[in-house]
């Protein structure tokens, strides 16, 4: 009678959320939703010849740098779904990132510091007009977005390795590529501003 007992009181016991907190669903949607704007409006209203001005040889178009956003964000949610998530949770390992939030957020726009993208999601003229990029981009965004909304891992429990940031769990993996969003737009803006940038 006693095993029965506590049986059902397990069975009545309300099991932990083991999913992100309110707050962190919204500062990540927030965060995913402001980049995606700043890349919108420095992207809208350009003509194919714009988009492909490149200020010199060895350094990447609006197309280019807009591509490599896509690519790398369909990348890392990839990673994150297929590889990350697949494994055993790892909560030991949450001392390795505290506070890793802000800093990698601000180091990642830092324009200052460069660093060369993996030939997987180097630009290769993927896609032949702006339309088609944009439409890329704002996919894999949505996608994003929808898997932040829903998910019901918790992405704290779960890392990757960066090589610029070294162990970052799962979420932070997420803003990070909101952060590379505003990395490249930032790129975007100083082609833009470049003095040989086509009129129209």
């Amino acid at each position: 009678m006693k095993t029965m007992l506590l049986a059902i009181a397990m069975l009545l016991t309300p099991i932990a959320d083991q999913t992100l907190s309110p707050a962190e669903r919204d500062h990540a949607v927030a965060e995913l939703e402001s980049s995606r704007k700043a890349f919108l409006d420095a992207t809208s209203g350009l003509s194919e010849r714009q988009w492909n001005f490149k200020p010199a040889p060895d350094r990447w178009s609006i197309a280019e740098c807009a591509e490599h956003i896509g690519v790398t964000e369909t990348f890392i949610l990839n990673l994150i779904t297929e590889e990350a998530l697949k494994g055993p949770g790892e909560p030991e390992k949450r001392a390795l990132v505290q506070g890793k939030d802000s800093a990698l957020m601000a180091m990642a726009v830092d324009r200052s510091a460069k660093f060369k993208a993996p030939e997987a999601i180097q630009p290769t003229r993927r896609w032949a007009t702006s339309g088609e990029i944009t439409k890329n981009v704002l996919e894999n965004r949505a996608r994003t977005i929808g898997f932040i909304n829903t998910t019901q891992e918790d992405l704290r429990d779960h890392f990757m390795d960066h090589p610029v940031f070294k162990t970052l769990d799962t979420y932070q993996w997420i803003l990070l590529t909101s952060a590379h969003m505003r990395r490249h737009t930032a790129q975007i803006l100083e082609v833009k501003a470049d003095p040989n940038f086509p009129k129209h």
